[in-house]
């Protein structure tokens, strides 16, 4: 293709970084990677890395800077070929209309998500749990396929939820370089406040909160592990990523309830479904408007 603009997010610095310079070197192209404003450092580190490795100059560059400028730039510029984004949907948007009225380059998009995690009433129960709790939870609930929105079977849903409520209650919050926590601070005093405002949201809109809902602690920016239930699917709280340990949980009555309710967001990037019948997993998966389907 030629040159590559690539604009990684700050949730998972390193990670995203590897994941879009590997396919673009390896297929012959050169790189100008954009780094996200608020994790620049592991960039800086790698970008040494490589002219240590003796990377020809210009294979790989670096820019940091803020979105609204480096990135612009990125998907305007009429000498870059392909732009490669991850992050939000509404700046996903913007890239897209910028690469179609400059030279029509190529794009290619990975954006929010409020992904379903289904459970039938035949799941294996402690491992429907496990993989719930970790859907959510998992690097601070700042994931973009964080199973935010839970659907259980009503034959099993009193049961189901009160040992997911125990379970998120053990989760141990706190420094991430402890290696016994289990979900450390939000990025940022605005991711910070951002999701405490779906939290608000949520209770001013009648769900109910199961545990967490306040600040963990009096520094940093902690949030407690939060489960809502007694929600609709048009609050905020089931509409809008959150990105943060916020979750909301419902039940549901049969196969299609489970697919209707699953489909109802605008999102559709990933899905995950708890079930011992083959079938039903097959069928579910082909039914749900997501790109990534995990099966127990």
């Amino acid at each position: 293709l030629g040159v590559c603009g690539q604009i990684i997010p700050w949730n998972f610095p390193l990670l995203m970084l590897a994941w879009k310079i590997g396919p673009a070197l390896a297929t012959g192209n050169t790189v100008i990677m954009k780094s996200a404003e608020q994790t620049p450092l592991s960039a800086l580190v790698f970008a040494n890395l490589v002219k240590e490795a003796g990377f020809p100059p210009g294979v790989y560059n670096l820019l940091s800077g803020f979105g609204n400028v480096a990135g612009a730039a990125f998907s305007s510029h009429m000498d870059i070929d392909k732009v490669a984004f991850t992050g939000s949907t509404i700046v996903g948007r913007t890239i897209m209309k910028a690469a179609a009225s400059s030279n029509l380059k190529k794009v290619t998009l990975a954006l929010g998500g409020k992904s379903p995690n289904i459970v039938f009433k035949d799941a294996d129960i402690e491992q429907a749990i496990s993989w719930v709790n970790f859907g959510i939870h998992f690097n601070h609930g700042q994931c973009c396929c964080a199973g935010s929105r839970i659907f259980v079977q009503e034959e099993i849903y009193d049961e189901f939820l009160a040992a997911f409520k125990k379970r998120a209650q053990q989760n141990k919050v706190g420094d991430p370089f402890d290696g016994d926590t289990f979900q450390g601070p939000q990025v940022s005093q605005l991711q910070y406040d951002r999701i405490m405002s779906y939290i608000k949201s949520g209770k001013e809109e009648g769900a109910t909160v199961e545990i967490g809902g306040e600040r963990h602690g009096k520094k940093g920016y902690f949030i407690q592990p939060t489960i809502f239930s007694n929600v609709r699917p048009e609050m905020k709280i089931m509409q809008e990523e959150i990105f943060g340990p916020v979750c909301a949980i419902s039940k549901f009555k049969d196969e299609e309830e489970a697919i209707r309710l699953s489909n109802q967001s605008n999102y559709g990037l990933a899905a995950a479904i708890h079930t011992k019948d083959l079938d039903t997993s097959i069928r579910v998966s082909n039914a749900l408007k997501a790109g990534t389907v995990w099966v127990n």
